[in-house]
């Protein structure tokens, strides 16, 4: 889905803070919030692509304002309601107070996932495009790379289509490339012997 949590590509919002010293967590509630995830996760048999889903459906807002962790824990919390791990009401009266939780899924369920690809269509040195599409569903594919061309570098095996295993149980595997891109045809800001490697999944590409 076109949402806040695609945000490659867009200026203005400082610099990624870093150290090469940080932390695995910086608070105890964080290791917390990572082990009720699994916890859900495990419970509802949830997918890594449901669970990121769950994080893109963020209230913009809340996600900018939003760590890491608490993007996780809003997601577990999503999850346990959408499951019915817990109902919203007794989710609230032990936060004490009002629990965010993220929106709707907008996209319908996906009933057939389709037939499978084993062989790669592509190879490195190819130049493919990446399609141009907008959808409510959940997507691997950057929005900055879609509609460019770029240089298949590596095919690197078949994996579970994450557009598809967010959507419900049926699950479709795909050649993934990563995909050479020439920074200064994504940005257009004149960057020259700048490169940006994106792994795709064989769906999302169509030759050049």
């Amino acid at each position: 889905m076109d949402g806040i949590h695609d945000l490659g590509g867009l200026q203005g919002f400082g610099p990624v803070a870093h150290s090469p010293a940080e932390p695995v967590f910086d608070r105890p509630w964080q290791a917390a919030a990572r082990a009720l995830l699994m916890a859900v996760a495990g419970a509802a048999d949830v997918s890594g692509g449901e669970f990121r889903h769950a994080i893109e459906r963020m209230e913009p807002g809340h996600y900018l304002t939003s760590d890491y962790y608490e993007r996780w824990l809003t997601a577990a919390a999503t999850l346990a309601v959408e499951h019915g791990l817990v109902t919203l009401a007794d989710l609230e009266a032990r936060a004490g107070g009002r629990f965010p939780l993220s929106g709707p899924v907008l996209a319908p369920p996906v009933a057939g996932a389709g037939p499978g690809v084993d062989a790669p269509r592509y190879l490195a040195g190819d130049r493919v495009r990446v399609r141009e599409w907008h959808s409510p569903a959940h997507t691997r594919c950057p929005r900055y790379v879609r509609g460019k061309a770029g240089i298949v570098v590596r095919v690197d095996g078949s994996h579970s289509v994450p557009d598809i295993e967010a959507h419900g149980t049926a699950r479709r595997y795909e050649p993934t490339y990563s995909v050479r891109f020439d920074a200064a045809d994504l940005w257009r800001d004149g960057q020259r012997g700048v490169f940006v490697h994106v792994d795709l999944w064989d769906s999302y590409l169509e030759p050049s």
